[in-house]
């Protein structure tokens, strides 16, 4: 695994700038990874990872900046739960470990640093030098998959009974008799105009 800096600098690429969200985020995937005992993320460790991430902030960035999760791979689950929480998954030991940001890290990070007007550059510097557990709580969890939600997963496509477009891995809604996506079963997140 790459040292701290060295992600940083990668998070602050992928991301635009650099900022606390982005530390916090690659502080959290090093410290799952390394409870997991996952040391090539990007290399040869980068198919074991399955990671699930709670907020769509800065920090998701920069976690995947550390594991090499992404949509795209469907390494990466998201869960629009509002938490600075991730999730890391060994699909090779079946192990998992959910971290979460302490609450506490915020008002510690401006008791260090109170020479700092910034909240974000207070943060920025004590999340780097902050102890894990100062910074993290971790318990171990266990997180059921079906077959559909791992990379690599190849199903039947099945098309929409009202719209005509293509629906992947068991997405599909019975609705009054008809096989539907979910936004013809009443889902959609858009309105037509």
């Amino acid at each position: 695994m790459k040292g701290l800096a060295e992600y940083l600098k990668d998070a602050e690429i992928a991301h635009g700038h650099l900022c606390a969200g982005q530390v916090l985020g690659v502080r959290m995937a090093m410290f799952g990874l390394r409870k997991l005992g996952i040391d090539d993320p990007q290399g040869k460790d980068r198919k074991r990872i399955v990671t699930f991430v709670e907020i769509d902030r800065c920090a998701t960035d920069a976690i995947t900046v550390v594991t090499g999760c992404r949509l795209g791979k469907r390494a990466l689950k998201f869960r629009d739960w509002g938490k600075m929480a991730a999730t890391f998954i060994d699909l090779e030991t079946g192990k998992a470990v959910r971290v979460a940001a302490t609450e506490s890290s915020k008002a510690l990070a401006k008791t260090m640093h109170p020479e700092l007007q910034s909240k974000n550059q207070q943060q920025m510097l004590a999340y780097q030098e902050m102890d894990d557990n100062q910074l993290f709580d971790a318990q171990w969890v266990k997180v059921d998959l079906p077959a559909e939600e791992f990379p690599g997963y190849k199903g039947d496509r099945i098309v929409c009974a009202e719209c005509g477009e293509g629906i992947s891995y068991h997405r599909e809604v019975l609705h009054e008799g008809k096989t539907l996506c979910r936004a013809c079963a009443g889902e959609r997140y858009w309105k037509p105009v």
